[in-house]
């Protein structure tokens, strides 16, 4: 077993408009059994088509990675929706 050592893939940050259009779709679909929710999909391009590795329902949003594209934003962006969820269920509008 000797020294432990870690190998990981290399990712890209980029806004959605620049995701090849194989990787956003198979991402999109992997969440639709799910329902409408915050996930973080994990996908691998290979010869331009998209495989998805997993779906987490936890994602992490790692400041400089997910945020790198819309910094601040991003965090504005997930809290208005998650106060428009609350209030569409406090009206019984969910």
């Amino acid at each position: 077993h000797g020294a432990s050592r870690t190998d990981s893939g290399s990712f890209a940050t980029l806004p959605t408009f620049e995701v090849p259009k194989a990787v956003l779709d198979a991402a999109l679909k992997a969440t639709q059994p799910i329902g409408n929710g915050l996930y973080g999909v994990d996908v691998k391009e290979i010869a331009g088509k998209g495989y998805v590795i997993e779906v987490n329902d936890n994602p992490s949003i790692d400041s400089g990675v997910e945020d790198k594209y819309l910094g601040d934003e991003l965090y504005r962006v997930i809290m208005s929706e998650f106060l428009r969820r609350m209030d569409n269920r406090s009206k019984g509008l969910d």
